[in-house]
This record gives structure tokens, sequence and C-alpha cells, in this order.
């Protein structure tokens, strides 16, 4: 840790930032020491992408007018034009999308770019085109970065063949293995990985600052800010509100603090059980399903009328993949029965035909249209496949856009689910993640579809966001009867918004209680045990 005497190895002084005049950053202003691992915390939109894109020059803070205040390193001001030029200065950033070659061994990813290199005679007369990579160093380098992170990982692995969490660690072994990094940045990292995978994270994150290697961790992970920080920095509303010492603070401190009102608990917010229809809405028999990364073998599940059903279990055993299937996302066989009326698999048009919707964990690749208005986004599903938002002229044979009817229903889910924008005709791209969350429920609900898919619904967004996210849910469901089928990976959140709870694993379900049943028997189901077993 950096004595009084040393100079903080990072100062951020008065920093602000405004895009097309409306301030995203004021006055922001913290220290970093060598050694040090400081959380950042906030709600999405708080500011801290921004700040940490202003720290590594990127070009979205040039292409914008810049920023006002300084970066120092080490008591000397900074001014990145690049990435590149943080890089030099010994500053890594872990972004949450990944960038590694499917095709290419983790060894490769490590030092793409950077391979060492054999000369031969042949270099002589072509110059450096003729080398050849030096293998056994490659391997030798990429082993020593892997050593240094202190995770387990295969160096001769290919990419595509990995878990998500051998990629994440991928990732981060290439930042370190920059011989000169001397602070990394984590943007996200535990927000695609198991609780195993993430306890060797923290892990690494604690070997790296044994070895004087700085850390800015970037989670809406709370509980893992005090597991593994010094120090904690909450952001809101493009402000520092506070700097605390992670030893010395709680989750329920840290989440007022962010949001600036006291947050529900998954406990303080837990349901009343409710009566369950005897009534059977939907019905799945015999479901497989070929979608990478998980198992989908046979899963039979009944969703009575009017209920939320959770569909939880541990990574990869199934729970996504069963409404990726249903949806005609992916290869499906099996039988599912809506309303007495079988829904044809492979076919997504069928499904939305018949009054399903689906509130995918993809938001980027399936949720959104990122080019497009909130406007567009939250209605044309709804103009399209119900024709809603239409006005018919010349007795029907013209039907035109219903400018108002569209503006009118993205401001009710812009107030109701409170999206925070600068206004309905804003760019879904611009919007923080939590927003484009809740962007994606808008556009499901504005179809008001009789039963409703909704996967991973708070992946990736803050505390506040997520209270917001699933009252939503829960009211919606009950306002207008519309059954839900929830997946999530996080147990407290289907015990908090869930009717009953469905476990998979192994790609069928092992399982069904009360949402009201102990936390221990649905680990039990997670770890293969039946039901009754569980009993």
């Amino acid at each position: 840790m950096s004595s009084e005497m040393t100079k903080p190895l990072l100062e951020m002084k008065n920093v602000s930032k405004e895009y097309n005049g409306n301030p995203v950053l004021k006055d922001v202003n913290f220290t970093l020491g060598q050694g040090e691992v400081l959380g950042l915390v906030g709600e999405n939109g708080a500011g801290k992408s921004t700040l940490m894109n202003i720290l590594f020059g990127m070009d979205v803070i040039h292409q914008t007018g810049g920023y006002g205040g300084k970066v120092l390193i080490d008591g000397k001001e900074v001014k990145f034009t690049s990435p590149l030029d943080a890089l030099k200065s010994g500053i890594g950033m872990v972004h949450q999308e990944f960038s590694l070659l499917p095709g290419f061994t983790a060894a490769e990813n490590i030092l793409l770019n950077r391979e060492p290199q054999n000369r031969s005679v042949l270099s002589l007369v072509f110059g450096d085109r003729a080398n050849t990579i030096d293998r056994k160093e490659l391997q030798k380098q990429a082993i020593a970065a892997i050593t240094k992170l202190g995770v387990e990982l295969d160096p001769d692995m290919l990419v595509a063949e990995m878990p998500v969490g051998h990629k994440q660690f991928t990732e981060i072994s290439r930042e370190i293995s920059k011989s000169a990094i001397r602070l990394l940045v984590l943007d996200e990292p535990t927000a695609v990985l198991t609780e195993k995978e993430a306890e060797m994270l923290l892990k690494a994150i604690r070997n790296l600052s044994a070895q004087g290697i700085s850390v800015i961790f970037i989670t809406h992970r709370l509980q893992e800010i005090l597991d593994v920080c010094n120090k904690v920095i909450v952001m809101r509303d493009g402000r520092i509100v506070n700097e605390l010492d992670a030893a010395k603070t709680s989750i329920s401190e840290m989440a007022k603090l962010m949001v600036g009102r006291e947050v529900a608990t998954p406990d303080s917010e837990k349901q009343e059980a409710r009566p369950i229809s005897d009534k059977v809405v939907l019905s799945v028999k015999n479901l497989w399903v070929d979608m990478p990364g998980e198992t989908v073998r046979d899963v039979n599940l009944e969703v009575h009328d009017g209920e939320i059903l959770g569909i939880g279990g541990l990574a990869g055993q199934g729970k996504l993949g069963i409404p990726n299937g249903i949806m005609g996302l992916f290869p499906a066989g099996g039988k599912v029965v809506l309303n007495g009326s079988e829904i044809p698999l492979n076919n997504p048009r069928a499904c939305l035909d018949s009054s399903l919707a689906f509130v995918s964990e993809d938001r980027r690749g399936v949720g959104l249209l990122l080019d497009e208005s909130l406007e567009w986004n939250i209605a044309f599903p709804a103009m399209q496949i119900q024709n809603k938002f239409l006005k018919p002229y010349l007795g029907g044979l013209v039907k035109w856009r219903d400018q108002s009817g569209i503006k009118k229903v993205t401001d009710k889910y812009i107030e109701q689910l409170q999206i925070k924008c600068t206004s309905s005709k804003q760019k879904a791209k611009e919007l923080s993640g939590g927003n484009q969350q809740k962007v994606c429920l808008a556009k499901a609900f504005a179809l008001e579809p009789k039963l409703l898919f909704v996967s991973e619904p708070t992946r990736g967004i803050d505390i506040g966001a997520k209270a917001l996210v699933l009252k939503a849910l829960r009211e919606y469901n009950r306002n207008f009867g519309v059954t839900i089928v929830m997946i999530s990976s996080e147990l407290e959140e289907l015990r908090q918004c869930c009717d009953r709870i469905a476990i998979i694993t192994d790609g069928a379900v092992s399982g069904i209680l009360p949402a009201s049943s102990p936390s221990e028997d649905f680990g039990i189901l997670m770890v293969g045990k039946t039901a009754k077993e569980a009993m």
C-alpha cells in the first residue's frame, strides 16, 4: 500500500464531461495508491464508464469535445490521445464484451500482436516479414501471465471451446502479460461468471494487489466490493457522493448512497404466498434444445395461469436454453402447448402470433435496435406483429404510423420503468445497460402477451434498477394477469419474485418447489437430487 509520503499512482482532479450540453460528470476527485483495490459503484448511467473512458483516452471523449479537469499519473498530468497512450503508462482495461479470437488458443490470444519471434537468414533479406513465431517463448510468456494472475487456465485450449469464465481469465491474462502494467481496470468482470469462477477471480485480484498492481473494480455485486476492495467510491448522477472504507461499510449503506434512497432487500420484499390456479396455460413435454453452452435434453414442465414461475439452476445446465428453444431462436424438438393449441417449434413468428413474448438475456444481440430511438424500439414489434400504432386511411387501403400513439406508449413506459433518457427520441445505444434492459421489458409489455418469458432480467444492472425491474414484473403480472416465466441465475431474485421455482439440472427439471421453500432445498436440487430426495 502507498504511504502518505509517496505520490498516488493515479489522481483525478475536478474531472467533468458533457455530452451535447448534458453534464455526465461533475467535479470528480479521487486518488489511487500502488497495490490498492478501488471499488467503483453506482447505478447504470451514474458516469462510471465515462470516467474510465477519460482515463483511457477513448475516441468517444475526443470526438465529443474532450473533458475538463486533470488526470495525473505519479503526480504528473497526462493527456492520453488513445488507449495506446494509456497502455504505455501501464494502464490496462478488461471490458464487459470479450475481444478474443475464437479459433486461437488462450496463449495465442494472450500474446496477440506481441508474439515473440525467431529471426532467420531470410529475415536479413525480407525483413521482419520473414520472421517466425517463437512458439516455445510464446507458451512461456503466456504461462507466466496466467501464473501471475493465479488461476487455472489451459494455455492450449481454443477460445471457442472455453467456458465463459476461462475467456474472462484469458482477457485479464492478456492485459497483465504487458510487462509495464501497473493499473488494471475491470469492468463488470464477474457479471457472466458462475459463483465458483467469480471466487477464483476475486482471489486473482488479491494476488495482483499483493504484487503491487492497482485495480479499479467496477461491479454491481456489492458483496464482492466488501470481499476484495480497500476503499469504495460511490457515484450518483455524475458525482462522487462518498468515499468509503470497504472494511467499515455495508451493502445497504452502499445501495442507499447509490440510489439516494433506502433500497428494499430481497428479504423485505418477499411476496406473500398466493393460491395458484389449477388451469395449465403452457405445457412443455420432452423438450430438447441445441444451444451452444446449454444442455436441454428432456424438459417437462407445466405453467399455471396467472403465476410467475421461476426457472433456476447452475450455469450451463439448460435454464437459458428453454425459452430460446421454445421461441425458435435455436433448433428444438418436443411438444409445446399454449392454451390447448400446439405451438410449432423452430418458428419464431408462430410464437409471437400466439401471444408469446420473450425478453432475451442477450439484450444487445437480440433485444434492441441499438441505432434506433426508444420510440421505435418499444413500438416496432407491436406494429409489425399486431398492426398496433398504425392509422388506416382510404378505407384501410393505406396504413400510416400513429406517431402520437407511439410517443404516448413510449412515454408511459419511460415513466413506469423510470428509464433514464433525454427523451423518447434518444437512441437505444446511448443508454446505460440497466436502462437498455428496461427498454427490452417495455417492448415486451407493449405486445400485451398472454405469456411472457423473461431471461436474466437483472443481469449487469445495479441494485436500484434491479428493484424497479422486479417490481415492474410483479405489477405487470398482478395488474394485467399476464403469466410470466422468469429465468435467472440468482436464486434470491427468483425467491423474491416468483410463486414456484423449477430447478434445471443436466438438461431436465430436477424439481419444482414453492418460492418460500428454504434455499437449502433448492441447493440440493441444483446438485442433481430429485425433489423427493430434497424433502
